[in-house]
């Protein structure tokens, strides 16, 4: 909180004995805030009237103002025992509490000077400024409100007011109460017009809200006061990188490159250079954004906010421990520094390291009380671990005259960040109208998950498939074994076997056919917004049979907000031996498809809203030595988050690709899924 130091009326020192002793050059050297001449002029005088009572408080004053606040207290402790009633001194001692920051002592002090002279303006604005600096912001509302309509135009009382202001309305923001914030805000424009603090406070406030819109319109009103321009620009590049328009951030940080010049001050270039160089990285231009970094840490070697650019750039090309080694350089520079304590939390996390991303966000709270965004990550961590359970019912048919009713609910319990305890019970009723052929099955499923290394997760599920059919029931054991890899830096591979039942339809469980798949799939990432999926599949079954599948799929993702990729993909599928009768098995299949997906992902943000996904592909299908087949697949999903613990939402999927169903024909499913976070914390943070 800052308060001036000129709190009180120099016109009551201007006694008659004063003027005699031709004190007022060093009233100039105090009113103009040359505090150590101001000290040696009266010094001098004292040392001539050593009984000037004035010359005493003024030199109590200069030390106190120039930093010497211990020695102004014990000058004004010893005028109060010389003049015990004089309230001036009353006042002065009062002040020098403040300049000590003895702020609880200052408050009892000046309670009692406002008891005493409840009129008294320099009482009533020295009161207000402790309780400030104490934060109880309410109270010094009060007190500086007295004080100005002591003095209406004062514009020491106004300025402390306005920081006063600026206090509270932190307070609310810190509890989420953005409107009551802005409220606060708003008042100080209507005394300081256009003040630059508080509309950087406002856009701030707008920010963390998430009103785009307002912080834009807000940094556009700041970027009308030229002196204002520059970081006005650069905070405009991050609204409009928040709003998802990387191109337009960059252009708008180009332009304040474009502005830079001799006399831009030191914090300015350096705050443009960092904008510039993190909306490089924002429009993955990182060849660039490396070069840039370069010759940053030439100029400014080991400097945090150069570092903190480096460590940014090697999250977003997910080479995660050089990001860890840049952040804890940043903290061996400053162990309190917001970025390099959450960023690392950030980058712990992306590499598998919870336990440690916990901890390095609660040592940002250590620092950083309450502050919104490390809050936020916890409690992303949280959701990560929370125990939950899901549930499914669908309905499906095809144009084979088959239909199913299906209900699934699954649970996840996380005992620790390495280990969960997973289980899923699955009902299905399947019939056929032409053949008058019943099934039912219940499959049940139980398991465990261990994170072995950062990059190596295992997941077993055991269980029972009972089916019972027109003349035939059984209970076949059921198995999920999987391994999930990160290889390397932008990639995913995982590794897997099941053992389950063929029961699409009442036919194929009549027949107790047992499939045995061994898995692979591979997914590469890349910098430049491709991408590559690929799946290979080899079957055995109990009937003698055998398959081979083949899937893959190449990429470009189009934007990431929301996410949106388009493709082609590839099918394979091969049988050991073709029934057609009893079940789709060619020979040889080949499929291509081109395909767009777009998402708005449920896990995104915690708060209330929708969230979609839509996958459409067309392409041609090519079965055995026939002519090619039109095919066409749609998949979509609607659902919204009621809360940060439970959604709900539907979802649909046609189509008239052969592999899509074991019987080879046009399949259409329709769904109803429900999710709920059983508690908000992990089990284990409550052992």
């Amino acid at each position: 909180m800052k308060f001036s130091s000129k709190l009180f009326l120099y016109c009551t020192l201007y006694s008659s004995l004063c003027l005699s002793q031709n004190m007022e050059e060093g009233f100039a050297y105090l009113e103009t805030g040359k505090y150590k001449k101001a000290a040696t002029f009266f010094n001098k005088i004292i040392a001539i009237y050593p009984k000037n009572k004035t010359a005493e408080i003024c030199y109590g004053r200069a030390l106190g103002l120039s930093g010497k606040a211990k020695v102004a207290v014990l000058i004004f402790s010893d005028l109060l025992k010389k003049y015990p009633q004089d309230f001036e001194i009353k006042l002065n001692y009062a002040e020098s509490l403040l300049w000590d920051k003895k702020y609880q002592k200052a408050t009892g002090y000046y309670k009692k000077l406002v008891k005493e002279a409840p009129q008294s303006f320099p009482a009533l604005l020295g009161y207000a400024n402790t309780l400030s600096n104490l934060k109880v912001f309410d109270q010094a509302l009060i007190y500086v409100n007295k004080a100005l309509l002591v003095a209406p135009t004062n514009l020491n009382a106004l300025t402390s007011k306005k920081y006063i202001n600026l206090g509270f309305a932190n307070q609310y923001l810190q509890k989420g109460d953005y409107r009551a914030s802005l409220k606060i805000l708003s008042e100080n424009l209507t005394f300081f017009k256009e003040d630059t603090e508080t509309l950087q406070n406002m856009a701030n406030v707008y920010l963390i809200s998430k009103d785009f819109i307002k912080a834009e319109a807000t940094y556009n009103r700041l970027g009308e006061n030229p002196e204002n321009k520059q970081n006005a620009l650069n905070s405009l590049a991050l609204v409009f990188h928040l709003k998802g328009k990387n191109k337009k951030a960059l252009q708008t940080s180009t332009t304040a490159m474009n502005t830079l010049h001799k006399k831009t001050n030191a914090k300015a270039l350096q705050e443009t250079k960092a904008r510039y160089v993190q909306t490089l990285i924002w429009n993955k231009k990182y060849s660039e954004a490396t070069n840039l970094i370069e010759k940053l840490n030439k100029e400014y070697p080991n400097k945090n906010w150069v570092l903190i650019l480096q460590a940014t750039l090697n999250i977003y090309e997910s080479d995660f421990n050089k990001s860890i080694t840049n952040f804890n350089r940043i903290l061996k520079n400053d162990s309190t520094s917001f970025d390099g304590n959450l960023g690392k939390a950030n980058a712990l996390k992306a590499s598998g390291s919870y336990l440690q991303a916990y901890k390095s966000a609660e040592n940002t709270l250590k620092f950083y009380k309450n502050q919104k965004d490390a809050v936020n990550f916890i409690q992303g961590l949280d959701k990560m671990f929370s125990p939950f359970a899901s549930t499914k019912a669908s309905y499906s048919f095809d144009n084979g005259d088959n239909e199913a009713y299906a209900y699934t609910v699954a649970s996840e319990l996380s005992l620790s960040t390495k280990f969960k305890v997973l289980g899923s019970y699955n009902y299905r009723t399947t019939s056929n109208s032409l053949s008058g052929l019943k099934a039912t099955s219940n499959n049940v499923l139980a398991g465990v998950s261990y994170q072995v290394r950062n990059h190596i997760v295992l997941k077993t599920l055991i269980g029972v498939a009972s089916s019972k059919a027109a003349t035939n029931s059984f209970n076949q054991l059921l198995v999920n074994v999987t391994a999930q890899i990160k290889p390397f830096k932008l990639q995913n591979l995982e590794l897997g076997y099941t053992r389950e039942m063929q029961n699409f339809n009442a036919a194929l469980l009549e027949r107790e056919i047992v499939q045995n798949n061994y898995v692979i799939n591979y997914n590469l990432n890349t910098n430049f917004r491709l991408g590559w999926f690929t799946q290979y599949y080899y079957t055995t079954q109990n009937d003698d049979n055998s398959r081979s599948l083949l899937f893959t799929s190449l990429y470009y993702n189009i934007s990431e907000k929301p996410s949106f990729k388009a493709g082609v993909n590839y099918q394979n599928i091969s049988f050991k031996k073709q029934v057609p009768t009893i079940y789709f098995s060619p020979k040889r299949f080949n499929a291509y498809e081109v395909f767009f997906n777009i998402i708005k992902d449920e896990n995104i943000t915690n708060k209330k809203e929708w969230y979609y996904e839509l996958t459409a592909a067309s392409g041609f299908q090519f079965i055995e030595n026939t002519a090619k087949q039109s095919t066409y697949r749609i998949q979509a999903k609607l659902g919204y988050k009621f809360s940060k613990r439970s959604l709900l939402n539907f979802y649909g999927t046609r189509s008239n690709i052969a592999s899509a169903t074991a019987a080879g024909f046009t399949f259409t499913e329709i769904g109803l899924r429900f999710k709920w976070f059983i508690s908000k914390r992990p089990v284990f943070k409550n052992l």
